[in-house]
């Protein structure tokens, strides 16, 4: 399957407030129950939308995108103080074991949904630590989003973490989207 990445040329969509109908700023701050002193990865930053939302509510947040171009982007726009930018992809993170409280990631998990992702990430997050994961579903009409053979559905969401060494904490699937919240054992 295919990895899509978002077109840096069209990088100024990411920044459309419509986005906030397949997960809303107070959703995903439900999701991740973080404190103030937590260390947060984005995964997919791109511009910086929702590290933008985490920000406030986190001790420090790691903007993870593999393009530099998306980087330069979100430096342009302006980068609050808590949050630093790592071109990486997320089955190659150069953090320290344990060193994360929680992780997100909103419609790019399907551009990193492989077990070596899964396990880095089990890798680089601490007990406890929760990764939500909002993205297309395969089972969506594909009316927006990466084509429909890009994506993945919840069920494969569920046994990539859950092989990797998460719990489910929360799963369900929209119209066009689904939400997975799962917790590192």
């Amino acid at each position: 399957m295919a990895k899509h990445t978002f077109p840096v040329d069209r990088a100024d969509a990411l920044e459309d407030q419509t986005r906030y109908v397949h997960c809303s700023r107070e959703e995903l701050l439900d999701a991740l129950a973080v404190g103030r002193e937590a260390t947060v990865l984005d995964l997919g930053s791109g511009t910086g939308f929702y590290t933008d939302d985490v920000a406030p509510s986190a001790g420090q947040v790691v903007g993870v995108d593999v393009q530099q171009a998306m980087h330069e982007r979100y430096r342009r726009k302006g980068v609050p103080p808590n949050v630093s930018l790592l071109t990486a992809p997320v089955h190659s993170l150069p953090l320290a074991e344990g060193a994360v409280d929680a992780a997100f990631s909103t419609m790019t998990y399907h551009e990193f949904a492989t077990p070596a992702a899964a396990a880095e990430l089990a890798r680089v997050c601490r007990s406890g630590a929760r990764v939500v994961s909002v993205d297309w579903t395969s089972e969506g009409a594909g009316g927006s989003g990466p084509p429909t053979d890009e994506r993945y559905n919840l069920a494969h969401a569920v046994e990539t973490f859950e092989a990797a060494g998460f719990r489910t904490v929360r799963a369900a699937t929209r119209r066009e989207t689904f939400v997975h919240v799962c917790c590192k054992i």
